[in-house]
């Protein structure tokens, strides 16, 4: 049985494919893509899509999801990065331009709602052209992209006003203008009600026991029920679906999961949003563009003329040089998206006629079209402009004007299990800016409430990564178990930044070699640490010289881990020293204040001659001695480094101690005679430390620092 939708859908999809696939060779945004295959497919065009009512519902379907994003999106701590082009610079465009339009829209004889609501229109711009431009030209953290993005978030809240102030444009009685306004008021305070209440107590709590439960189907199911949950509520309440979805977004940005929230939303906002730009495509008449060409292009220009000038003053305003405001005033010369949102809220309320719905159409899909080619002018425009005449504030900017501020040269720990714990308390001690990616809630909440900037989200998706500011990272650890998501994240990870270094976690070495192959500079698996952990101490206890252990260390990663591998490679040759001198051990003794050996030199005490033990350095407070000489005098509270065997050493001992505390068994300094059971039990419980064993890393005299010493 044939489906007629599935066929429209299908036929939406290999337009799209075709024109994104051009757009992109010519570099156009994949907005315009969209828009010209609804020109295409739609009535107006080739009439290749037949349900025409169903499309428009999957495109309501795609604004709801939209601005459910653009609430989750939003946050306070993103706007305090571009606070003054936020708080200032916006709200300026926006009055400016909306009072200008209006002024205009009155002298071509339009009534005064009309010309308001055209004002709404033509101040907002567009968030997913601009930025999507920008960061394809990586110009986002530049001054002018900051401005830009700061004028373009306020737009985006603008909208909501604009939603809530579209209904009393519609009234035409006084009676009636009072009653609608008496009822916005109202219903903006339940708003503003249920938002603080589910923000803060509800809808945290919620996601919480949600995402304790490790479901990623349960949190995604309960994400999309809030969503649409919040704009049927404000549908009810004669409010739009639209702003309810913003709403709901609002909401979630205040929980810690909003950015794991809008992972998971993305991939289908992205999906609905399509069939919305596609189904304005569909409404544009492109009879009526071509028979009103000259109209809609004249209209076209005065948009971005007026539209470039305001954004462009307003940077200026704020302090930025001309070149920085001509930049930022071009970007914004086009009309949005949320434009067509209100559009067809204006046209369903009455303010807006057939006609001017489709100029309106016909302008703001030849605007949004022409911006990436304007954006790519726009530095040679600024250049002609900075060449005019001007005073020399004009051309430098003021002090004030800020850069957007970000994190910059930070690390990022994906994960905080015992590795990412001990990484983040190394960058506190380090006083190193890092920040902590983390799946685990209780852990979370917890650690967060420690000071910990730790925060919940999956980076296996790209919006976290971007939220945790990778693009301007300057290490980034990958210290997760799973593997599969290891891998997402060093692709993800390489991609958003091509300069940062990327170290991953591995529990095998099988593992190394796919990561190495998609992006990760350093790669450490588990077993291999183990390995190398473990034969270097086992080398050690042989005595085998610390240089040639850290040769073999280095040989092994040199050859991307080959030698534990392949059986044919093989390591370097290492004496045994074990073969030459069995039972040959080193070991620190204090020298105490009265002992015998203090105030001599090593040629009097005899040591080699008489017992066969060599003095092989001296740690001294006024400076370390590496092999002594004979005429080195041995002072009080040095501390010797003695080689030989266990039974040799413990006779030396007493010659280093105070003879009060420690009487000798017999006479004579150095006489060769065996101390009591006791006494050896009791001497070998004192400052012994086998080469390269734990025993003398943790040894106290030995900390003092002699080079090479703790590595004997």
């Amino acid at each position: 049985m044939p489906i007629p939708i599935l066929n429209d859908i299908i036929i939406i999809f290999l337009i799209s494919i075709i024109a994104i696939f051009v757009g992109a060779r010519l570099r156009v945004p994949v907005v315009v893509g969209f828009l010209v295959t609804g020109i295409v497919a739609g009535p107006h065009g080739l009439r290749l899509v037949h349900e025409v009512e169903q499309i428009e519902f999957f495109s309501e379907v795609g604004v709801v999801l939209l601005l459910f994003a653009i609430g989750i999106e939003f946050s306070f701590e993103r706007l305090l990065r571009i606070r003054r082009a936020a708080l200032v610079g916006g709200p300026l465009q926006v009055a400016i331009t909306l009072l200008a339009t209006t002024l205009i829209g009155i002298e071509l004889g339009l009534p005064v709602n009309e010309s308001i609501f055209a004002g709404f229109l033509i101040a907002l711009s567009s968030t997913a052209v601009v930025l999507k431009i920008l960061q394809d030209r990586d110009e986002v953290d530049t001054p002018h992209g900051g401005n830009t993005l700061g004028i373009l978030i306020f737009q985006d809240i603008a909208v909501v006003p604009m939603m809530l102030f579209v209904p009393l444009l519609a009234a035409e009685e006084s009676t009636g203008l009072s009653v609608a306004l008496l009822m916005m008021l109202a219903k903006g305070a339940g708003i503003v009600v249920l938002v603080i209440v589910s923000a803060k107590l509800l809808v945290p709590a919620l996601l919480y026991q949600v995402v304790r439960l490790r479901s990623s189907e349960l949190f995604l199911l309960t994400v999309i029920l809030i969503c649409l949950a919040v704009a049927w509520v404000s549908y009810s309440a004669g409010l739009s679906l639209a702003l309810g979805a913003f709403l709901a977004g609002l909401i979630i940005s205040e929980s810690d999961y909003s950015y794991h929230a809008l992972g998971n939303v993305i991939p289908f906002k992205d999906v609905f949003t399509s069939f919305f730009f596609v189904s304005i495509g569909m409404l544009l008449d492109v009879g009526f563009f071509f028979e009103s060409f000259e109209l809609v292009a004249g209209a076209a220009l005065g948009v971005v003329l007026l539209k470039a000038a305001v954004a462009g003053g307003v940077s200026v305003l704020l302090g930025y040089p001309i070149r920085t405001g001509v930049l930022a005033g071009l970007a914004l010369a086009q009309i949005g998206e949320f434009s067509f949102i209100l559009s067809k809220t204006g046209l369903d309320s009455g303010i807006m006629g057939r006609g001017e719905y489709q100029l309106f159409l016909a302008v703001s899909i030849l605007t949004m079209a022409a911006t990436p080619f304007v954006i790519a002018a726009s530095p040679k425009v600024s250049e002609i402009i900075y060449r005019l005449p001007m005073p020399e504030k004009l051309r430098s900017g003021l002090p004030f004007a800020a850069i957007p501020e970000k994190r910059e040269n930070h690390l990022v720990i994906v994960g905080y299990g015992f590795v990412g714990r001990t990484l983040a308390k190394a960058a506190r001690v380090g006083e190193l800016t890092y920040m902590v990616l983390e799946m685990n809630p209780e852990k979370v909440r917890g650690e967060r409430a420690n000071g910990v900037p730790i925060h919940y989200g999956d980076a296996t998706q790209e919006i976290v990564l971007r939220h945790a500011d990778v693009d301007t990272a300057r290490v980034v650890v990958v210290a997760v178990s799973d593997e599969m998501a290891t891998r997402r994240i060093v692709e993800l990870a390489r991609r958003i930044n091509p300069k940062v270094y990327i170290m991953a976690r591995v529990r095998h070495l099988a593992e190394a070699a796919p990561l190495y192959d998609l992006g990760a500079d350093e790669v450490v698996p588990e077993e291999f640490e183990t390995s190398v952990g473990i034969f270097s101490r086992v080398l050690a206890k042989y005595l085998v010289p610390r240089t040639e252990i850290e040769k073999m260390i280095v040989e092994v990663r040199s050859l991307g881990y080959e030698m534990f591998l392949n059986a044919e490679i093989e390591p370097s040759k290492i004496s045994d020293l074990r073969r030459y001198l069995p039972n040959v051990e080193v070991v620190t003794v204090k020298v105490e204040e009265k002992a015998p050996a203090s105030g001599k030199a090593l040629e009097e005490l005899e040591l080699r001659k008489k017992l066969g033990v060599n003095v092989i350095g001296i740690l001294r407070d006024s400076g370390n001695i590496l092999n002594p000489v004979r005429e080195t005098e041995i002072e009080a509270g040095d501390v010797l480094l003695l080689l030989g065997t266990s039974e040799q050493i413990a006779k030396t001992r007493y010659i280093f101690r105070d003879p009060m505390r420690y009487p000798r068994p017999g006479s004579g300094p150095l006489r060769d005679r065996e101390a009591p059971a006791e006494r050896e039990r009791e001497m070998e419980g004192e400052g012994k430390a086998k080469a390269g064993g734990e025993d003398a890393a943790e040894a106290a005299p030995a900390s003092r620092g002699l080079p090479g010493g703790e590595e004997l």
